[in-house]
């Protein structure tokens, strides 16, 4: 396997043991996004210093899909934008680390959980670092249940109207929501076609290929377009353990007992849902 691929699989392991001791976190929301957030944080596309996590000229992440903080914060620590045996606070009264994201926790651009927010607020720092003539980026990651918001599709508007070709917005398409799954619900597809007649330029990928997210980042700097960037990644909630896999109503819950032996042992074994 890549180091990119056994860093992805360490980072999952390690979210789900910080899940397991809190008993609590969304496990199945963190390990749809893991190979995106290895791919942003250590495949060289991000720009950031975590002995200085105020820097001015540092990219800007938030995390929208603001539940999958177990996953994030597991990507800190392991930077070093705080001692790894911070992780035992996680979702404790003592603590910096909510279930859902706290800016308090430092890396953490965002205090967010209500759905929508986070993006709003990125197409917001966008357009400030046009009017600031600064040359730094903008990410977020949005969870598909949160594409049932308006203003998701308002800040679609607004970032598209503004040209803010600084700005990159990844959705985690895993088909569900907290309880269902999104295409029986309320149907999103086709997102392709929504996102591009909202003005943005648009490309979908595999999410759990690292290769391939690398791959629609590449020359992210020096795209030749006006237009924000959109990447629809297609993943699967629950990848790699088989109890939460495409099982909405693991949503939100961390595996105790004999399901947490077993998730562990499974993470623990090679990893060949990647494709990398």
């Amino acid at each position: 396997m890549s180091p990119l691929r056994d860093k992805c699989n360490e980072l999952k392991r390690a979210m789900l043991k910080t899940c397991i001791d809190a008993g609590t976190g969304h496990v199945s929301s963190s390990l749809s996004c893991a190979e995106i957030l290895t791919a942003l944080f250590y495949g060289d596309v991000l720009r950031f210093d975590p002995k200085r996590p105020d820097w001015p000229d540092r990219d800007r992440f938030l995390l929208s899909k603001a539940q999958a903080s177990p996953m994030l914060y597991t990507v800190l620590a392991d930077l070093g934008y705080y001692e790894k045996s911070e992780l035992k606070k996680f979702a404790q009264t003592d603590g910096p680390f909510g279930v859902h994201l706290q800016k308090s926790v430092p890396g953490a651009e965002i205090t967010c959980g209500s759905l929508g927010h986070g993006f709003g607020i990125a197409a917001g720092m966008a357009q400030a670092a046009k009017m600031d003539r600064t040359h730094h980026l903008v990410f977020t990651l949005l969870g598909d249940g949160e594409l049932y918001e308006g203003s998701i599709w308002e800040t679609a508007i607004f970032a598209a109207h503004n040209r803010l070709n600084n700005l990159v917005a990844i959705v985690d398409r895993n088909y569900q929501c907290t309880l269902d799954f999104t295409e029986s619900s309320l149907a999103l597809e086709p997102l392709e076609e929504k996102w591009a007649s909202f003005g943005w330029n648009v490309c979908r990928v595999d999410g759990h290929s690292i290769n391939e997210i690398l791959g629609a980042l590449k020359g992210i700097r020096s795209r030749p377009s006006t237009q924000p960037l959109v990447v629809i990644a297609d993943t699967v909630k629950g990848a790699g353990v088989d109890l939460m896999a495409c099982v909405p109503l693991w949503h939100g819950t961390a595996p105790t007992g004999d399901e947490a032996k077993r998730a562990m042992e499974q993470l623990e074994r090679s990893f060949e849902h990647g494709r990398d």
